[in-house]
C-alpha cells in the first residue's frame, strides 16, 4: 500500500482522480473480459456477485462518503446541525439519479426490451443494457474525484490512503458488473468480441466523472460536503433501486444477502484499515 501511495503522491490531483477511475474501468473491462472464457455463469452465482456489489456500495456510502461528510459539515454548522449540509447533498444525489432513471433509455439486466425505461427510443437492446451499468458508474465516479478532490484541499479527516482504499473497493464491485453485460450480450446472440466491447464500454465514465468531481471540489472547496454526500445518495439510490432488486429476483435471496454482507465488510476493512 505504502508503493501505492508513493505514486499518487506523484501525480497532480486530477491525474490522481483519473488515474483511480481508469483502474475502475480496468477493472470493468477485466469483468467483461470474462465472456472470452466462460460461456455463461449459473444465475445463483451472479445473484451473489450482485449481492457483493450493493456492500461495497453501501458500506462506500457511509464510511467513505457519508462520515466524511459529516465530520467536514461539524466545522462551519456546529455539530448538532452538521446534518443540513448532508442530508441536503444525500437527496439531492438521489433526486439526480432519480432524474436521469426517467429520462435516459435503460434496460435492467433480466427484462425484456418491452420493460425499458427511460423516454421511448428505437435502440436495441445492447445499448439500453449498457446504459443500465452507466448508471451505476456515474457516482462510483464522481465519489472518487470527490474523495482525490478533498485530499488535495487538505480538508481534516481525508487522506490519500482513504481515497485509494475507495477506489480499489469501488474497482473490486466493477468486476461483477463488466460481466453483467457482456455475458448476457452473449446470450443474445452478440460475438465474444462485442459482448466484451459492449461490456467494458460502460465504465467510461468513471474517468469523466472522478475528473469533474476533482476539478468541483478544488474550485468550490465549501461545497466538499454537499458533494460527499451528494454521490453516496446517488450511490444508494442505484444499489435500492437496482442492484438488491435485480439480485434477488431469482429467488437466489440468501446468496445474494451473503454477498451483500462480505462485500460491506469488505469495504469497511478497506477504508477503516487503509483509510
Amino acid at each position: 500500500m505504502d508503493e501505492i501511495v508513493a505514486f499518487f503522491e506523484k501525480l497532480s490531483p486530477v491525474m490522481q482522480g483519473f488515474t483511480g477511475s481508469m483502474f475502475t474501468w480496468f477493472v470493468t473491462a477485466l469483468g467483461a473480459s470474462m465472456v472470452f472464457f466462460i460461456k455463461d455463469v449459473k444465475r445463483g452465482f451472479m445473484d451473489t456477485l450482485m449481492g457483493f456489489t450493493a456492500g461495497v456500495m453501501l458500506a462506500a456510502s457511509f464510511w467513505s462518503l457519508l462520515n466524511p461528510a459529516i465530520e467536514m459539515a461539524e466545522v462551519s454548522w456546529g455539530a448538532s446541525l452538521a446534518w443540513v449540509p448532508v442530508g441536503i447533498g444525500f437527496l439531492a444525489g438521489a433526486f439526480f439519479l432519480f432524474g436521469l432513471d426517467q429520462w435516459l433509455p435503460h434496460l435492467h439486466l433480466s427484462d425484456p426490451i418491452e420493460k425499458s425505461e427511460g423516454v421511448k427510443t428505437s435502440w436495441n437492446k445492447t445499448v439500453l443494457l449498457v446504459l443500465a451499468i452507466t448508471l451505476h458508474n456515474i457516482p462510483e465516479g464522481l465519489a472518487i474525484g470527490v474523495a482525490f478532490g478533498a485530499v488535495a484541499e487538505g480538508i481534516p479527516g481525508a487522506n490519500l490512503a482513504g481515497a485509494i482504499a475507495l477506489t480499489i473497493g469501488i474497482g473490486i464491485q466493477d468486476l461483477p458488473e463488466g460481466m453483467a453485460v457482456s455475458l448476457p450480450l452473449r446470450r443474445y446472440g452478440l460475438s465474444r468480441a462485442k459482448s466484451f466491447l459492449w461490456g467494458q464500454l460502460s465504465g467510461v465514465v468513471e474517468p469523466i466523472a472522478a475528473v469533474s468531481g476533482v476539478l468541483l471540489v478544488m474550485m468550490m472547496q465549501s461545497i466538499l460536503p454537499y458533494a460527499l454526500a451528494f454521490a453516496a445518495g446517488a450511490m444508494i439510490y442505484i444499489v435500492v433501486e437496482e442492484v438488491i432488486p435485480e439480485s434477488q429476483r431469482d429467488g437466489h435471496t440468501d446468496k445474494a444477502t451473503l454477498g451483500l454482507m462480505i462485500g460491506f465488510v469488505l469495504m469497511m476493512s478497506l477504508d477503516v484499515g487503509l483509510g
